[in-house]
């Protein structure tokens, strides 16, 4: 891309489409989820999880500049509390971007098409202190203990016969999409709240 460091921010991002995730990946240092365009509309799994982000560290929007990014846009301003969610915006750019053979119906770039640096600017304001994100990190103890995969084997949640039911019926507890591979429930467990909420979500009642 443009040879500079990754901008490391808290929020987790949204994007239309993979090709939007691809770029922002080069540019910023955080979790990107996608819609699939409407698809979103359909996954209210995927909704809860986001909004669960959403209260747990913030989400950000970054849709195209045409009426479908608008819809999406208005989607989620519906469905995420106003104060999880921040909205970016795109300049509208009269273009095509280089893999498509036609132009969008409104003839408009959109966030894949973007310049890096414009991407660059749009979230520098978001960018984490990482001097004063050093020093914190200093003290272990403030760090909270996450799920490890030998520990989710260890419970049955992976390797035996029942451990896909599990998992899905683990997953409904937490609020995150039950089609999840093993390593991506992991990882959404742990940008939740980790071990605390794994073995509140498990223990007996």
């Amino acid at each position: 891309m443009d040879g500079q460091k990754k901008i490391k921010i808290k929020e987790a991002v949204v994007v239309e489409g993979r090709y939007d995730k691809n770029l922002l990946m080069q540019i910023i240092d955080t979790q990107i989820f996608t819609t699939e365009g409407f698809g979103i509309f359909k996954e209210k799994e995927k909704i809860a999880f986001l909004r669960a982000v959403a209260a747990q560290r913030g989400l950000i929007v970054l849709t195209d500049a045409d009426g479908a990014g608008l819809v999406i846009r208005n989607y989620f301003s519906s469905v995420v509390k106003k104060e999880h969610l921040t909205h970016l915006y795109i300049p509208e750019i009269i273009g095509k971007e280089k893999r498509k053979k036609c132009s969008s119906k409104e003839g408009l770039l959109g966030v894949e098409g973007m310049d890096a640096a414009l991407i660059r600017a749009l979230f520098a304001p978001f960018a984490i202190n990482e001097e004063k994100d050093c020093d914190q990190k200093e003290s272990a103890s403030e760090k909270a203990p996450e799920l490890d995969k030998a520990r989710f084997y260890s419970d049955g949640y992976i390797g035996r016969d029942n451990s896909m039911e599990k998992r899905r019926a683990l997953a409904r507890k937490i609020g995150i999409p039950a089609n999840l591979s093993t390593k991506a429930m992991i990882g959404a467990i742990n940008m939740l709240g980790g071990l605390s909420l794994y073995l509140e979500a498990t223990k007996e009642k």
